[in-house]
This record gives structure tokens, sequence and C-alpha cells, in this order.
């Protein structure tokens, strides 16, 4: 709890010149490393309970002094930028209010920049999102000035609500940042990481650039770089600071280098196909002729309700959001004017129409190329041109991220990991690009007489071993591993020492297995079971044999032949007695072996 008189003090010291402290944090390309701007955030003095800015504003806005502590921090933020002769654009948090304010053309923040000699062409406006709903209308105004003068805009936290979207939509900004929830284990999560490639492909289809935000581990910053995302900062990079560097961290400069490929969440690709006809809400329609009084008291009446769809004998004609008809009701005497005039001067009579049959996939990329708008306005279902019903950008989102639910027939139910189809997407990314990596086909030995003597369940538990003993000793970050089917894995490894993991997997296998044995078995090294022709043959203790092929950029180009090459290794692992590591040392060239298609 804050002790209001002490802080009321502080910011009465603030607004008589005790000035809070600018400090910056870099935003960097992620392709080249490279500082392209600062984003300059606020810390309060710091021997008071507003040195977090979080509290600072707070009690600004309670103190219904929100503008003008807003300007002496833009103010300080300027004036440090310059002092500090960074380099690369400034990243200058505005809040939607403060811009939408009458006087927000003529205001302070211009003429303070022009004297300190600053290129407005070098500032960004970041909105920070700081109330549900705002001025749309205005705020597009503003926007569109501040242009002209040479600024860019830039929206914050993206993903964080339904706002950021229609603030998207609006405002058409150069830069978006997407919200550090959807950034932080992106390499663990596959909800998160199909979020961001669909947030990315929307942008690079409407002309944004894409900012990740909170990026605070190498797993996180290397699969952003591998799905294209153009910028970034956190912790990882470069923590905020008075005097910020002018160049990223060493661990984060590595990962840029590095020269493999991430190893993404499982479960993103694939799955059960999804048609926008699961998206489609029940919502009031109406004829043309409807008034647009009537079109009111529906939103009124419904406060959830996010638009109405227009319809004339079973045919979708417009659409009426909520947003469209009260932006236009709200301006003086409008409701007197319009209210008993048709619903369609206020509808839009283009709306995006899709057919109930496409996938979200199809649509996500339908609303790409038509127009982000539909994010915010929604879009209409229909069956063969019949109106079906209504969907919102923010359930497809949302199903879109869900995806993975479907795509468990990607990943072995009884291990969880990657089936088939991700390992030959894995390898088909290691070959396209262009690095040398090894594959393993790792197998169990003499695996069926251990299950029609101890049985399926216990078979069971030995696949689960093997699995937990390949995940454990691969790097999660480098290596990828995959079940086959049945006894049968696969290790894609990036890292240099895979021989010695290779060894270790081994080990720890033959370490392990013991106790899935009775005792007497383990001592026999074995065990006599019953073969198809009706004969007592002994069997050892199951093992494991793994098959090894190094594979060098640019001799093969499909995953078929590297499938080919990993199954001639591993017969030849099984060929040796025990746990045993087969390594193909052959050079291998594309026409020593006929794999390719």
């Amino acid at each position: 709890m804050l002790d209001n008189s002490s802080v009321f003090a502080s910011l009465r010291e603030i607004l008589c010149g005790k000035a809070p402290t600018a400090v910056f944090q870099p935003i960097i390309d992620l392709d080249s490393g490279e500082i392209v701007g600062y984003e300059g955030l606020i810390r309060g003095p710091s021997d008071s309970a507003l040195h977090a800015p979080q509290n600072l504003f707070r009690v600004a806005r309670q103190c219904e002094l929100s503008l003008e502590v807003e300007q002496i921090c833009r103010e300080v933020t300027l004036q440090r930028f310059v002092d500090l002769g960074l380099p690369g654009k400034l990243f200058l948090n505005v809040s939607p209010e403060c811009l939408t304010q009458p006087n927000a053309r003529n205001d302070e923040t211009i003429g303070f920049i022009k004297r300190i000699g600053l290129n407005p062409e070098r500032v960004i406006i970041e909105l920070t999102e700081s109330q549900p709903t705002y001025d749309y209308s205005v705020l597009r105004e503003a926007a569109l000035y501040y242009r002209s003068v040479g600024f860019e805009i830039a929206i914050d936290d993206l993903g964080e609500g339904f706002s950021s979207l229609r603030l998207w939509s609006e405002l058409r900004p150069e830069y978006v940042k997407i919200d550090m929830h959807f950034i932080q284990g992106i390499n663990l999560d596959p909800v998160k990481l199909h979020f961001v490639q669909s947030i990315q492909q929307i942008a690079e289809n409407s002309g944004s650039r894409v900012i990740a935000e909170g990026i605070e581990t190498s797993g996180e910053l290397m699969v952003l770089r591998d799905i294209g995302i153009p910028y970034g900062q956190g912790y990882f990079i470069a923590r905020p600071n008075v005097n910020p560097s002018l160049a990223i961290s060493v661990e984060a400069a590595k990962v840029l280098v590095h020269p493999g490929i991430a190893v993404y969440p499982r479960g993103v690709n694939g799955g059960t196909r999804v048609s926008a006809k699961k998206l489609a809400k029940e919502v009031p329609i109406v004829s043309p002729d409807t008034w647009n009084d009537e079109i009111y008291r529906l939103f009124e009446n419904q406060p959830s309700l996010a638009a109405i769809a227009v319809v004339k004998d079973s045919t979708p004609v417009g659409l009426i959001s909520r947003h469209m008809l009260i932006d236009r009701f709200a301006r003086p005497f409008r409701r007197e004017l319009y209210g008993r005039k048709p619903c369609t001067m206020f509808m839009n009579p283009n709306p995006l129409m899709v057919d109930k049959d496409i996938s979200i996939q199809e649509l996500s990329h339908l609303i790409a190329e038509e127009g982000r708008q539909h994010l915010a306005d929604g879009f209409i279902i229909t069956d063969r041109g019949n109106y079906v019903g209504y969907g919102t950008g923010h359930d497809l989102m949302r199903e879109i991220t869900q995806l993975q639910i479907s795509a468990a027939r990607y990943a072995n139910p009884l291990t969880m990991l990657p089936g088939n189809v991700p390992i030959y997407e894995h390898i088909d990314r290691l070959l396209h690009s262009k690095i040398r990596f090894c594959a393993c086909y790792c197998d169990l030995d003499h695996f069926k007489p251990f299950n029609d003597v101890y049985g399926y369940r216990k078979g069971d538990d030995i696949i689960q071993l093997t699995a937990k003993i390949l995940s454990e000793v691969c790097d999660p970050e480098l290596d990828f591993v995959g079940h086959i089917g049945g006894d049968d894995f696969v290790c894609l490894f990036q890292s240099t020492d895979w021989e010695h993991r290779c060894r270790l997997i081994l080990a720890r296998f033959a370490e392990a297995i013991p106790i899935l044995f009775e005792a007497k078995h383990v001592i026999d090294g074995g065990y006599l079971s019953e073969n198809r022709q009706g004969q007592n043959v002994f069997h050892p203790l199951v093992s494991l044999s793994i098959g090894a092929v190094v594979i060098d950029p640019g001799i093969f180009s499909s995953h078929q032949a590297i499938s080919t090459l990993t199954t001639d290794a591993k017969k030849q692992a099984k060929n040796l007695p025990g746990n045993s590591l087969f390594i193909e040392r052959r050079n291998l060239k594309v026409d020593s072996v006929c794999m390719e298609e």
C-alpha cells in the first residue's frame, strides 16, 4: 500500500521540476543483429514510491494530471535521446488519450522536437493501451496528421486485448509489437508459435513490421529468427539502461549468427481440417429497410453484440458493425437526422463473405490479402450464397491457436514425441538451410520376444523409457527427437558432440533396462521364449541399436534420401552385439547413392 501523502508529494516534485529518468532498450534487426532503434522508457525519482512507471502513471490519472506528466516524460526522453547521440529511431510511448486531445496538433512535443534538433522521421509514436475504447475517427485523424509531419506509428502489446486488433485495423501502423506473453516460451509452446506466425503473415501482407517484445532466452530468439520476425527486444538482447549499449549481448549475437535452425515445439503442423462454419455466430439479421434507430436499440440491448447482418431473401447484402454505427450516431444531431432512415446508409455493402467450407487457414490468408480491417469488423459466412452466420477476427485467432489439439495425430500417442510428418518437415528444413547435421535411426533389439514374455504393458514401459532417455540426452534447442512408430525412433542432431550423446544414450539405456526384467533374467543375460515354430529360443535382454549418418550440406534435397540412408545404417548397427552404434563413414555423394526423387 502506497502512502498517499508521500506519493502526492513526489508527484508535485515531478511537476515542479524534479524530472523522471529516461532509460532506453535497444530494438534490433533479427536478421543482421544491428540496432535499429531504442524504446524510451521512464522511471520516476529513484527515492520515491513513483519510481515504477505503473505507479507514476496510475497516480497521475488519479490526480487528473496524466497529460501533464506524460508531457514531462516525453520531453525528458527526447532530450536524453539527443544528448546520448543514440543511433536509429526512438520509439516514444504516447497514450491514445494524449494523441486525441483537441489541441494535439499544436501540442508542445512537436515544438520541443524542433528546438532540440531532432528529425521527426526518427521518432516512432508508440501507442500504449490504457483504456479499452477510443474515439477511433479522431485517433485516425491524429495519426494522419502526425504522419504528415514525419512521424511513424507503432501499436504496443498486440494480442493483449481485442482492441489492439481494432487499433491495427484503424491506424494501419508501420510497426506492431507483439505482447511478451506470446513471445516468452514460444520455443516450448505450439499455440504461441502459431499465433506469432499468423500475425507475421498478416503483417507481411499489410505493410506492417513486427517487433517481438520480451525476448528472454536463446531458444525464444532462435525461433523468432527462423520464422522471419524482423525485429525484437528483450532482456536477452539488452536490458533498459540510462546509458544503453550500442551493441547487443554476446549471447544474443551468437544465436543470430548460429548456422543451425530452431527446433519448433510439438504439435504445430497438421491436424484435422477446421472450416469457417465452426466460427459462425448467431447474430440478429435485419432487412435492408430496417431503420437505424432499430439497429441502435439492438446494439444497446446487447452489449456483447459486435455486428448485425443485413439480409434480403436469405442473401446477405451488408454488415453493420457496432463501432460503425456508434461512431456516426455519436456526432451531434446524427441520430435525430438519420434514426428513421434505412440501415443501408450506414452498412458496409462490401463485407468479407466466405463459404462455410473454407478452412480457417485459407480464411486467414484471405483476410491478409483482403485487408486487416476484417480482423476487427468480422466476416459473413454463407452456404451457396445464403446467409449462415457471422464470424469475428477474435474467434478466428482463437481457433488458429487451438490447431495443435487436432494435430495430436501428428505425434505418437504413447510418447507424445513428433511423428512422421513433423520428422520429415524438420529434415526438409535442415536440408533447405544447408547446414551439417547428423541423422540417427534408433531401434530396439529383441523387443518382440520381450512383449511375448512380459506383455504389451511392459513393452510400452520400455518404449517410454527410450523416449525419455533420448529426450534428456539431446539438446532441446538444437536436436530433434521423433517417434516413427513401434520401437523405432529418430534423432536429428545439430549438436556437434552428437557422437558423445549417442554413446551416452546407449550407456544410460544399458543402465536403466535391467529394472524392467526379472532378477533371474538379468543374471542369465536373457531368457527362453517360444518362437513361431514352437521352439524354445534364448533371447538376450532388450538392447538399443543406433545407425548414424552425417549429412553434409548440398548433397541431398529431400527427406526420402535421408530416410533410406539411416535405415541402412540402422541395419548395420543391429548386426553388432548389444547396445551398439554404427556410424556411416563413407563419403556420401548424390551419384553414389540413388536416393533422390
